[in-house]
């Protein structure tokens, strides 16, 4: 059975950090794409970082870029998103995505949100 299962999300006040994992279980995981997408109230589910299979490789949104940090470690079959510097409009639920070809899987969300 496919999970994957975030943690970290929470409650920060802006200009703080919060560091999100992900677990992938269920899959061979060193040969997915991994990305984290997040999604605010009312809006669409957007990309917000990507990495690839082997870790060379990544991209951010144009809004998170020299803030975020996608990192992976295959032996722990684990996706990170270091977030520093957190703005109000980071507030979101944040989901991890796995993705090979045509097969692709998502994770439940964990909610962060940033307010003082």
């Amino acid at each position: 059975q496919v999970q994957l299962v975030e943690s970290g999300g929470g409650l920060v006040q802006p200009g703080g950090s919060l560091k999100l994992s992900c677990a992938g279980s269920g899959f061979t995981f060193s040969t997915y794409a991994m990305s984290w997408y997040r999604q605010a109230p009312g809006k669409e589910r957007e990309l917000v970082a990507g990495i690839s299979t082997a870790g060379v490789r990544t991209k951010y949104a144009d809004s998170v870029k020299g803030r975020f940090t996608i990192s992976r470690d295959n032996a722990k079959t684990t996706v990170y998103l270091q977030m520093n510097s957190l703005k109000p409009e980071d507030t979101a639920v944040y989901y991890c995505n796995a993705v090979r070809g045509a097969s692709t899987h998502w994770g439940q969300g964990t909610q962060v949100t940033v307010s003082s």
